[in-house]
């Protein structure tokens, strides 16, 4: 029978029933997680966890923790640590790309200001801390890990790459840290804690760094296909901003190398004045009809190919037959 575990069909009935129920109470704990006593926190801290979202590094650790004992301790912790990690992350992106909007609403930076969202994000930092010690002292130091790696992505990303750099490998790279770190995270704690099969742990984190960097690929597609009421983000955002993405450096390769003239008009719009809803509208038309998005297409679905053969070392049942359909979700999503 088709499941009804959220955006991920056909897997095992008693599964998905098994991580719909958990995830109800996640979401609880998510709200009692930013309780405060502070009248402005209160509304800032729940401001993006209000606004929905996939959960999808949650569900991670519930499917990874299905290996094992679900029910074991520090299971439901891990996905609300590794969730609020992801929301003050998001606070932060916002800021530094200037982005108007998140999930269908505005973002916290345009409500509150720059200081007020960088803070907030830091404050649900802290509570994230605070679940990993709770957990326990590996927890901590593989969130304290992540979190590194989370503020390295940024910085690079920010910094761009060195004269001498690959700009594929770095994009790749900057992926790899600012959202795979986190699903690697999710992977592995949800296994370890839940006493899953010997190497099961390892497996969950090199899946979950693979799928990361698939994951962010099919985002740079549905960055320029969907539109702000599917998305709840604005078409084309990190061009304005001039942020990297994997079609723009494909373009830019092209231009480079074999001299297209449509690459270089192309360039030259991606290198001009954004300001104006009306000049980014036309840049990410030209986008949209580019081979670099079906090239873009192509490279997510093949590092989820990746993902998938890297789950062929857990054993047979629901629970890999889930994670393959999980990995599909991802990429193939339209919103």
């Amino acid at each position: 029978m088709p499941s009804t575990l959220p955006g991920v069909p056909d897997i095992d009935e008693q599964l998905a029933t098994s991580i719909v129920e958990r995830l109800g109470v996640i979401e609880e704990r998510l709200r009692e997680s930013v309780a405060t006593s502070d009248d402005m926190v209160r509304w800032t801290g729940r401001h993006l966890m209000d606004a929905g979202g996939k959960r999808v590094r949650p569900m991670l650790v519930l499917l990874a923790a299905s290996l094992g004992d679900v029910e074991a301790d520090g299971v439901l912790d891990a996905a609300v640590l590794v969730e609020l990690t992801h929301l003050a992350s998001l606070y932060h992106d916002d800021v530094m790309d200037s982005a108007p909007t998140r999930r269908g609403t505005d973002s916290a930076h345009a409500l509150w200001g720059n200081n007020v969202a960088i803070l907030t994000g830091d404050f649900l930092f802290a509570r994230a801390s605070g679940l990993s010690a709770r957990i326990g002292a590996d927890a901590v130091r593989l969130h304290s890990e992540t979190f590194e790696r989370l503020c390295l992505g940024q910085l690079h990303e920010t910094v761009g790459p060195k004269a001498d750099d690959d700009p594929f490998d770095h994009y790749i790279s900057v992926l790899a840290d600012k959202t795979a770190s986190l699903l690697a995270l999710a992977g592995g704690l949800g296994a370890s804690l839940a006493g899953a099969p010997e190497g099961s742990a390892d497996v969950m984190r090199r899946y979950g760094e693979k799928i990361g960097v698939a994951f962010q690929l099919a985002d740079d597609v549905l960055d320029l296909e969907s539109d702000a009421s599917t998305s709840g983000k604005t078409p084309g955002i990190d061009l304005r901003e001039g942020v990297p993405t994997m079609p723009t450096l494909l373009v830019r390769h092209r231009a480079a190398h074999q001299q297209d003239p449509g690459s270089l008009d192309l360039v030259s719009r991606l290198d001009g004045d954004l300001s104006s809803d009306a000049a980014l509208d036309q840049v990410v038309a030209l986008l949209r009809e580019d081979p670099a998005l079906e090239e873009t297409r192509a490279l997510a679905q093949g590092t989820a190919d990746d993902a998938v053969e890297i789950l062929q070392e857990l054993p047979e049942g629901p629970v890999r037959d889930a994670l393959t359909a999980f990995t599909r979700t991802l990429v193939e999503r339209s919103s």
